[in-house]
């Protein structure tokens, strides 16, 4: 079963620092727990590359 990357759950220190290095990266950032991604072959990633090109969109792929 794949299970999707949930937000991390941070302390209100830990909430100030991504604040912070959003304010100086001009960035919106979103922290996730760890989450294990697949261990694609250069074959595969070329084909998704492909995917996502013609998809213009972002595709993840996890394990």
């Amino acid at each position: 079963m794949v299970t999707l990357p949930q937000v991390a759950q941070l302390t209100v220190g830990n909430l100030s620092k991504v604040k912070k290095l959003e304010q100086e990266l001009g960035v919106v950032l979103i922290a996730y727990k760890p989450t294990e991604f697949a261990n694609l072959t250069e074959a595969q990633v070329k084909e998704l590359q492909k995917v996502e090109k013609d998809l213009k969109a972002t595709v993840i792929a996890y394990q």
